[in-house]
């Protein structure tokens, strides 16, 4: 006799293996595939066309980002029942002088619903239009100048309760 005992099976095979591992490796590759499609069709990966020449803009850009905090105009944005409202203020509280004010919409992720709207004037300091903003978040980057100067530049993020920032 045997010191082994006897069994009726095969036990683990060859086969065994194969499909352990074939079911392993299918698990993490349709994993991936779906995560790659999912990166692909939600987000252009673009921040900028060309990245030398923002690069060669910078500094200008970021002076001139100086000089409009160190001139002291500071804009408040409000989102009410498709209302866009936005005030323009000097470091005083009066009014600050614009002739024209625009509204970038970006969604954070994906530019399929991204729209650009002009502001009107209704007064000194104060612009408003009426449009109908999708729920969800928003990056609203808003330009104003006078003559054809910036005079207030800044982004915020909004969602369709109010703003975060």
């Amino acid at each position: 006799m045997s010191d082994y005992p006897i069994t009726n099976g095969k036990g683990f095979t060859g086969r065994h293996m194969l499909f352990i591992m074939l079911v392993f490796f299918g698990i993490i590759i349709s994993v991936n595939m779906t995560m790659a499609w999912y990166a692909s069709s939600s987000w252009s990966g673009l921040v900028v066309e060309n990245t030398y020449v923002a690069s060669q803009e910078f500094n200008k850009k970021a002076q001139a980002m100086q000089a409009m905090a160190k001139s002291g105009v500071s804009g408040e944005f409000a989102l009410q029942d498709g209302l866009i409202v936005y005030r323009l203020r000097n470091r005083d509280g009066s009014p600050a002088t614009a002739d024209a004010v625009t509204a970038h919409f970006k969604r954070p992720v994906g530019d399929h619903e991204d729209f650009v709207i002009r502001l009107s004037k209704n007064r000194d300091g104060h612009f408003e239009t009426r449009h109908r903003v999708l729920s969800g978040d928003w990056i609203v980057e808003i330009v104003s100048k006078n003559e054809g100067t910036i005079v207030m530049h800044e982004a915020i993020r909004i969602n369709r309760a109010g703003f975060v920032q």
